[in-house]
């Protein structure tokens, strides 16, 4: 385990405590004393982690997938990193490809994906294109603070709006509602739907593993304003973590009568960095139950930090794993969750390729 370099005081509202290495690094430098105080300011608290954006040209938009443990076959994700600083993030990793720390850059330095209406547009306008179940906000959250500057996730929904494209949201944040306006009317068409993710109501809880995400009963009443708008909203209680978040129910009931009709749940998924990060989470938070949390984890993966077989990855197997399937399909069928349509069941039929010139919405 490496040393922590940043006293938890610093990091509050962060998720990771470290800009640990990345698989990629060439080589993997200590601190050291550079006779400028290095190693004295990386204790100082003053020094707080502070979040920086920047910008790229995006050669493509939609992204493709074939796994055959998820539900849509395409994604869309405006941003590069998220600030909402989940410590158990399985996007966290892709910041390596970036030559950046998956752990404190992953969560301060966020990259937007600038051109994202044009690119998306000539995508759209394609002969060849064919529309597909498409997930946003599946990887890094479409609804982080700097969406309320940037729009950008406002401006691909404007063009799924348009061209009458289904789309499916997954999300932490209550900076959805603002885009109702037109989320409302795709829904009444059979073309939208939202998954909003509570990982627990407990709110001490959810500032360690969530430090800039909306708060748990914050989520719940943006799960009440979108039912309300008429749009298919669902609850994700995702990830499962034993021994961390054990709320699962009280988080389905929340939902439930928030008006929450579909729910799904994944187990936590430790690749890459994420492991070394997730247990320095552990030894900050919780040092007198990391053992105990990871001893569980490893039965979930068969007796590994994690296995990414795509029939177990998303659920884990054994004993704990069962437990947790079998409290969630007993929720599930004491409340009546998942008996209406989800983002596979919207309509793909009503699809127009979009025009070049940009005019017109058909909302």
């Amino acid at each position: 385990m490496a040393d922590v370099t940043i006293p938890l005081s610093v990091i509050k509202g962060r998720g990771a405590a470290s800009r640990i290495a990345h698989r990629f690094m060439a080589e993997d430098r200590n601190a050291y004393d550079d006779g400028w105080d290095t190693l004295a300011l990386a204790q100082d608290e003053r020094i707080i982690p502070q979040t920086q954006v920047t910008f790229e040209q995006a050669r493509s938009i939609l992204t493709h997938n074939d796994s055959p443990d998820i539900p849509f076959t395409q994604g869309l994700n405006p941003y590069r990193g998220c600030e909402h600083g989940c410590i158990y993030c399985y996007a966290r990793p892709t910041h390596s490809y970036l030559n950046l720390s998956p752990g404190l850059d992953f969560e301060t330095k966020i990259i937007a994906k600038q051109n994202l209406a044009d690119v998306l547009r000539r995508e759209l306008a394609s002969p060849r294109y064919v529309p597909k179940h498409t997930a946003m906000g599946t990887v890094t959250d479409c609804y982080q603070p700097v969406e309320r500057e940037l729009r950008l996730t406002r401006a691909a929904i404007e063009l799924f709006s348009e061209t009458r494209h289904p789309i499916g949201l997954v999300t932490k944040s209550s900076g959805v509602e603002r885009d109702i306006d037109l989320l409302a009317p795709m829904a009444a068409a059979r073309l939208a739907a939202v998954y909003v993710t509570v990982t627990t109501l407990d709110g001490d809880l959810a500032r360690k593993l969530e430090p800039r995400a909306a708060a748990p009963w914050r989520r719940i009443r943006t799960i009440r304003a979108l039912a309300d708008a008429g749009i298919p909203v669902g609850v994700s209680v995702s990830p499962q973590i034993p021994f961390v978040n054990e709320d699962m129910e009280q988080v389905m009931e929340a939902a439930w009568e928030a008006g929450a009709r579909s729910a799904f749940y994944t187990v936590i998924r430790l690749p890459w960095e994420i492991n070394p990060l997730f247990k320095e989470w552990l030894e900050l938070h919780y040092p007198q139950r990391a053992g105990r949390i990871m001893a569980r984890i490893r039965d979930m993966r068969g007796g590994k930090d994690y296995d990414a077989d795509f029939a177990t990855r998303m659920k884990g197997f054994g004993m704990w794993a069962e437990l947790i399937r079998q409290r969630f399909e007993k929720a599930c069928a004491r409340m009546g969750f998942n008996q209406q349509r989800s983002v596979t069941g919207l309509d793909l039929t009503q699809f127009r390729h979009a025009s070049l010139s940009g005019q017109g919405h058909l909302f």
